[in-house]
């Protein structure tokens, strides 16, 4: 996965300047914003009530001021890909852009909060019906410094009520202790630049969430895309938990026969119910997830149009278009988009973390706007699990029940092959 406007950029916590898409910092300017509205917000800086000292701290809000939600990024650390027009993706410390999450873990914005299971998939929208736009969800409360043409934010793919706005330009995401432990451990690794910025555990009322950065601050009514990565969805140990305690459901079997009524087998269809690992894996059979390693989740245009219809897009040439689409045949932001994918697929191959994890269910979040800028964060990371030494992965290794490879690179490796191929046909 769990998106804005705003007029202004700020560096980030560091005082890394912002890159535009011609490359070159503009970092004078936002200085001098940054300080005025730290000046005229300083009276209205949320309470927080620090209960521990250890890290990630866990932190009650008192108050917090509500401008919109988002999705995280690394607030103070160059990203080696600034070239590519957001490059570390810098952490807005005041009001930002009124944002929305992205994908099961951070979502496009969108009218759709439907959902299969507590890690499933977005329901397929109806037949004849490829796009929505988003409907207003309400208003948010007064702030200190007025906001840009400010939207609604809804989730495109995941969970409703999972994502909360946090304090200035940050997310609150439902907390589980997987993902804090790798989020914590990405913060010391050589991915925290293309991963969400993380800040500890907060708690808004009685719920714990994983407190992250915002990755859309410094866009410009952005252009929004969820694409999960790897040839599998599902963890080894939920297949063994389903031989030992089978568990037939019969939502699942409604959705299977939904899409395909002679999918189910004889006795499926006697009991009406079918497992959920067994419907995640007929599921993948109808994607791009088992003939190319990744699969589109979700997109949101800049107008805020969405489209969550991907569940049957399989082939290469309908990938293709729908990423062309995505792009609006513009050149530039192709270019930008395999500048980070190729530095992101080096720094993979020599990531002590990702050697040493199996990575499921996890996504890229690409994201543009019309000024050229464009971004890439590696997100949602509830299925990713730690391997028992010495234990390492290659994540290009063909799956078999046993060698817990996840068939990520692989999936990379195939989505920068499919943007490269793209570029010829766009201007």
């Amino acid at each position: 996965m769990s998106m804005g406007d705003m007029n202004h950029s700020f560096p980030n916590a560091s005082g890394v300047p912002l890159w535009s898409a011609n490359g070159k910092a503009d970092s004078t300017k936002h200085a001098a914003d940054f300080h005025s509205h730290c000046e005229n917000a300083h009276e209205n800086v949320p309470q927080l009530v620090v209960k521990c000292n250890t890290s990630p701290c866990r932190i009650e809000l008192e108050s917090v001021r509500v401008s919109g939600i988002s999705v995280g990024s690394h607030p103070d650390e160059d990203s080696i890909c600034s070239d590519s027009g957001f490059g570390g993706s810098p952490a807005s410390l005041l009001i930002r852009k009124l944002s929305n999450a992205s994908s099961s873990g951070l979502s496009p914005a969108s009218s759709f909060e439907e959902y299969e299971d507590d890690r499933g998939f977005p329901d397929e929208v109806p037949r004849g019906v490829t796009w929505k736009k988003p409907g207003s969800t309400g208003t948010f409360p007064p702030i200190t410094v007025p906001l840009k043409k400010p939207q609604p934010w809804v989730q495109v793919v995941g969970h409703a009520g999972s994502f909360h706005a946090g304090d200035y330009g940050m997310l609150l995401k439902r907390y589980t202790e997987g993902e804090q432990q790798c989020l914590q451990r990405l913060m010391e690794d050589s991915l925290r630049p293309f991963v969400p910025g993380y800040h500890g555990v907060v708690q808004r009322a009685e719920q714990d969430y994983n407190r992250m950065d915002d990755l859309l601050t410094h866009f410009n009514s952005p252009a929004i895309m969820d694409c999960k990565i790897g040839t599998r969805t599902y963890l080894e140990e939920e297949l063994t938990k389903a031989r030992e305690r089978p568990q037939p459901r019969q939502d699942m079997y409604e959705k299977m026969v939904d899409v395909d009524p002679e999918a189910p087998t004889a006795e499926e269809q006697a009991q009406q119910a079918v497992l959920k690992t067994r419907y995640m894996q007929w599921r993948e059979t109808l994607s791009s997830t088992t003939t190319l390693g990744f699969r589109i989740e979700g997109i949101k245009k800049a107008d805020g149009v969405c489209n969550t219809n991907f569940k049957r897009t399989k082939s290469r040439e309908e990938v293709m278009q729908a990423l062309q689409d995505y792009v609006g045949c513009n050149a530039l932001i192709v270019k930008g988009y395999l500048r980070r994918l190729k530095e992101l697929r080096l720094v993979l191959e020599t990531s002590d973390f990702f050697r040493t994890h199996e990575v499921v269910g996890s996504s890229l979040l690409f994201v543009h706007d019309s000024t050229g800028k464009t971004g890439v964060w590696m997100i949602d990371f509830g299925k990713t699990v730690p391997l028992p030494p010495p234990l390492t992965l290659d994540h290009r290794t063909p799956w078999e029940e046993g060698n817990r490879e996840d068939g990520y690179l692989w999936g990379l490796d195939n989505l920068i092959d499919v943007l490269t191929d793209i570029l010829p046909h766009l201007t």
